[in-house]
């Protein structure tokens, strides 16, 4: 079931996303929070930030797991999202770095996807956040990917990587071929799921995620189905619903 707040701007965005934030951390300390990389949850990240450092608010016993990672990229490369993370959020706050998990890439990928779900399986996601690709992907599910399927490596679209290409001077060639990524299955077991969309190239794939068909070619679409599901959209992101 679909809670749809419209904005009028990335900045309200991400203001309203901090709310949501805000208010499962504040009713549990050590609460487990699902996150997302990209250029939308950063506002609401900073918000985090700016909200642990002027009222205190305290990560020390909070559990993070993160939604993917490339493969082929260094935890040490500036666009890793390993490195991404603690640029944008761990490193302005108190948690504690074994309470971070973020996928790992590693010469037997397969084992690396066991590892990670099952490191899963010990916790219960209280809110995972999510963007949405242009193309409807969640994490780095593309169009195709099954609904049942847990964490796993997947090619990326070359939409995707279009898309991505600005995090690396512009230049798709320098943007990984595959990723590894928390399963939609996965995904759709979070007790909360905060979905947050910014800009006109998104509407098309917000529209299909809420008023579409439920199908494997909007992956997003399968949030229809859970029962918690906060869409946080500016004006641009909603002209189409």
């Amino acid at each position: 079931m679909f809670e749809i707040i419209k904005v009028a701007n990335y900045e309200e965005m991400s203001d309203k996303a901090f709310e949501v934030m805000k208010e499962v951390v504040a009713n549990n300390p050590k609460c487990v929070l699902g996150l997302a990389t990209g250029s939308s949850p950063i506002g609401m990240y900073q918000r985090m930030i700016k909200d642990h450092k002027e009222n205190g608010t305290s990560y020390a016993e909070v559990t993070t797991f993160n939604l993917d990672e490339y493969c082929g990229l260094p935890k040490s490369h500036p666009e890793s999202y390993y490195s991404f993370m603690h640029r944008n959020l761990f490193s302005g706050l108190d948690i504690k770095e074994e309470n971070v998990h973020i996928p790992e890439d590693g010469e037997d990928k397969e084992a690396k996807c066991k590892e990670y779900d099952a490191a899963m399986e010990e916790y219960s996601v209280d809110i995972q956040v999510l963007g949405i690709g242009s193309n409807g992907h969640i994490g780095f599910n593309e169009p195709g990917t099954p609904f049942d399927i847990k964490t796993h490596i997947v090619t990326l679209k070359e939409s995707t990587r279009k898309d991505n290409a600005r995090f690396f001077n512009d230049n798709i060639d320098e943007v990984p071929t595959h990723a590894i990524t928390m399963g939609i299955d996965t995904i759709m077991h979070a007790k909360k799921i905060l979905v947050v969309a910014s800009g006109a190239n998104k509407a098309d794939a917000v529209a299909a995620m809420i008023n579409g068909p439920k199908d494997v070619e909007c992956p997003a679409s399968v949030l229809q189905d859970h029962p918690n599901v906060v869409v946080v959209v500016d004006e641009a992101a909603a002209s189409k619903l």
